[in-house]
């Protein structure tokens, strides 16, 4: 057996790229300058494609050959065919989404299977810095103050299994990570920074 690819990507995109199976089609939302869709052409020969709505962003990926096309997801996302990719990928995206459900919905349409990762607003760090500050923590993850960030709709991960059962979405795989390390999923709602969940109907 071969030994499994690395990739140097954030924890979250380097799992969502380790689970990839080569020559998916792909579906990046939100993908950024592209750092995981070149990973995944490159290294697992995938036909990704990518929408971002920051236009340096994506004049950055397109720059880099990558095929990405400046959209808004809380409502682009409604002009793709169903079932038209393999895999829908939404990294750390669905806090900052106007309506989540929706989101979800549509990730599962155009994608056979989607990814989601997300912050946890429930890990430990977090609930400290709030107990002892009585302010809205800042941290490496969520660097923005509360009346600047992107963040709309702070979540956990109960919360979002709870979303998930409420929806019958399937968990085909879940992943946690804290300090730049994945971690056992063991009390990951306190323990985990931020999550990778697999998903399928």
């Amino acid at each position: 057996m071969s030994a499994p690819v690395s990739f140097d990507l954030r924890p979250d995109l380097a799992k969502i790229a380790e689970r990839l199976p080569s020559g998916s089609r792909v579906l990046d939302v939100g993908c950024g300058e592209g750092d995981l869709m070149e990973a995944l052409q490159t290294r697992k020969a995938c036909d990704a494609r990518g929408m971002e709505i920051d236009p340096e962003a994506v004049a950055k990926a397109v720059s880099r050959g990558l095929s990405v096309v400046q959209g808004d997801a809380n409502r682009d996302l409604a002009d793709y065919p169903d079932s038209a990719f393999d895999v829908a990928i939404l990294s750390q995206t669905l806090q900052t989404a106007q309506r989540p459900d929706w989101l979800l919905e549509q990730l599962l349409r155009v994608g056979r299977e989607a990814f989601v990762s997300f912050p946890n607003f429930a890990y430990w760090r977090m609930r400290l810095a709030l107990l002892r500050s009585g302010r809205m923590p800042i941290t490496r993850h969520l660097p923005g103050s509360w009346y600047a960030t992107d963040n709309i709709h702070h979540l956990t991960v109960t919360d979002f299994r709870e979303f998930l059962t409420e929806r019958g979405v399937q968990v085909t795989g879940n992943w946690f990570f804290a300090n730049g390390r994945e971690i056992g999923g063991g009390n990951a709602n306190w323990r985990a920074e931020h999550a990778v969940f697999q998903l399928s109907r």
